[in-house]
């Protein structure tokens, strides 16, 4: 059986979600009229103004009267030393939160994940989940966890409950380890990320401890662009 065909709107949508991706289009950066839409596509005028409607309702874009469409600003902004929930985060900018779910598995332990946690076994748990945030990809979570710390992880629908959340609740926090640094993204990070060919990464590598031992070990991949550390310190 053959695949249902794109819907038009939807193409138009994948148009300028690819703008903005590349980075053609930044935070504040208006973005082509129904019009242009309508000429560069060849599609219909009702067409165009779906896609913008949808991808206004979405919080990708904002409108303002009379001046035109512009693409909204979807940085996120935090502080590496903090360890909140990334979905949290993302709601309380008013945007909605989606997690894609690319593996939940055990695999044998690689010598430096089993050096890192210092397992005491072969195994270990690990999940790749791609966060979104009004549906464009912010953050690539790979995360490796001992399987004696949570027993369970492989059963949770990384889909509705944040790996974070399951943790804080199983194996509570009684350390953090981070490492911050700019990388080059390789090819299935900037894939996932939906990456610009120039883009770089913001890498988080956190290492938790619970309960007097090695926990979790995780790779946060931030979009460069559609991300920014901040902190505040009183002197």
């Amino acid at each position: 059986m053959s695949a249902a065909p794109i819907p038009l709107y939807e193409k138009v949508k994948h148009h300028v979600l690819r703008r903005i991706r590349s980075g053609e289009w930044g935070p504040g950066a208006r973005v082509q009229s129904e019009h242009q839409l309508v000429r560069e596509l060849n599609v219909s005028r009702m067409t165009a103004n779906r896609a913008i409607r949808e991808l206004v309702q979405s919080g990708v874009l904002s409108r303002i009267a009379g001046s035109g469409t512009f693409v909204a600003d979807l940085r996120s902004a935090g502080h590496p030393l903090q360890i909140r929930n990334i979905a949290a985060e993302i709601r309380e900018r008013g945007h909605t939160h989606r997690a894609e779910v690319i593996a939940v598995d055990r695999i044998v332990a690689p010598s430096d994940i089993r050096a890192r946690l210092k397992l005491r076994t072969r195994y270990v748990f690990r999940s790749i989940v791609v966060h979104h945030e009004n549906d464009v990809p912010l953050q690539l979570e790979e995360r490796y966890v001992d399987p004696a710390v949570a027993p369970g992880y492989l059963g949770v629908d990384f889909g509705s409950v944040t790996a974070h959340e399951y943790l804080m609740e199983v194996a509570p926090l009684e350390r953090v380890e981070h490492v911050v640094r700019a990388v080059v993204p390789a090819p299935r990070v900037a894939r996932l990320l939906a990456l610009g060919a120039t883009e770089a990464v913001l890498l988080i590598e956190r290492t938790t401890w619970s309960r007097g031992r090695h926990a979790s070990f995780a790779l946060l991949h931030h979009a460069g662009g559609r991300f920014a550390l901040r902190g505040v310190f009183d002197l």
